[in-house]
């Protein structure tokens, strides 16, 4: 490991002026994948500063119901708070679904929404990789690519985002806060993080120096129904081939009032199916109709040489937990 700078901030405003937007400059919270990649050599950051002081690890409820949750909320905590739990069940499910319990105490709520790619050319130093080393290229185009994208990637980079928890919020239109240089500003999480294009290095939309305060949970509509699925190579700790978080509200008469459904493992950030949902609204969810809907979400899937089959499995999730959430 290198040698870097330490900075301890005690507000947001000393974090900034630490940070001072600099490419070698680096937030740290609970550090679970910063850390890995700082031993690995893929993250050598000149400045660290610590924002595990900042006022920003409670969950709290607003007056429409809505929850906002502290950047600094730990992930288990979060995953247990009752509001949660109750008015939200796929975004703890989601955050159960990831890492292990040791992880999940020390992982915060802004930290998981940054972590970075799982990719194995990303996290070794003897292979190209444009979102390590720009204009490198991509090995995994051509190399092990099982995991990787089928949506939403470029010639430059087919690697996937791996949080759960983002995938959750994603359906649940949630919103990230962020304060830096040019202020404050609200970004929806379905657009928080970037489709590689021709820049994959840049994961977010976050601005140099700006960083997540809070994370705001509106309250669903009466009646509304959510679950987060996981498919993935073992039982506990490993990274989604597939995810699928979904949330269903029905009118009396059983069809859809409100469908939301966000995929997970299929693309460089959380897969938002609109399309998908435009079908299902106001509609009776059928197997057809979900079927025909979904097929019609994944037409714009590119899959690589070898994983051509996350298109049917993230078809029959999907429509799985859809089915799953309707009143019997």
């Amino acid at each position: 490991m290198r040698t870097f700078t330490y900075v301890r901030a005690a507000d947001a405003a000393e974090a900034a002026r630490a940070h001072g937007g600099r490419d070698g400059s680096r937030y740290l919270a609970g550090g679970t994948n910063l850390v890995d990649l700082m031993k690995q050599g893929v993250e050598t950051p000149d400045t660290l500063v610590d924002i595990t002081r900042l006022p920003l690890d409670t969950v709290a409820e607003e007056a429409d119901g809505a929850l906002r949750i502290g950047a600094l909320v730990r992930n288990s905590d979060l995953a247990a708070h009752p509001a949660v739990r109750v008015r939200h069940p796929a975004v703890s499910e989601a955050l159960l679904a990831g890492a292990s319990g040791q992880l999940r105490n020390a992982a915060t709520t802004g930290g998981n929404l940054l972590q970075r790619t799982r990719c194995v050319y990303f996290q070794d130093l003897s292979m190209p990789c444009n979102k390590r080393e720009p204009g490198t290229g991509c090995a995994a185009r051509e190399g092990v690519h099982r995991d990787h994208a089928v949506l939403g990637h470029s010639p430059a980079c087919v690697a996937t985002h791996p949080s759960d928890l983002a995938v959750a919020l994603a359906a649940a239109d949630a919103e990230v806060q962020t304060t830096g240089p040019a202020g404050e500003r609200v970004i929806p999480v379905a657009e928080f993080h970037r489709l590689p294009g021709e820049l994959p290095e840049r994961d977010t939309v976050l601005e140099p120096g700006e960083i997540i305060t809070a994370v705001r949970l509106p309250a669903p509509l009466d009646g509304t129904r959510s679950t987060y699925r996981k498919v993935r190579d073992r039982a506990s700790y490993a990274f989604a081939l597939v995810s699928v978080a979904a949330q269903l509200t029905q009118r009396g008469d059983g069809a859809a009032e409100q469908v939301r459904i966000a995929f997970g493992g299929l693309a460089p950030r959380p897969w938002r199916a609109r399309r998908a949902e435009t079908e299902l609204t106001g509609q009776a969810l059928t197997e057809e109709r979900v079927t025909a809907a979904l097929d019609a979400e994944l037409a714009a899937a590119e899959p690589l040489r070898d994983n051509v089959f996350k298109i049917g499995l993230a078809r029959d999730l999907a429509r799985t937990v859809l089915l799953g959430l309707t009143r019997p």
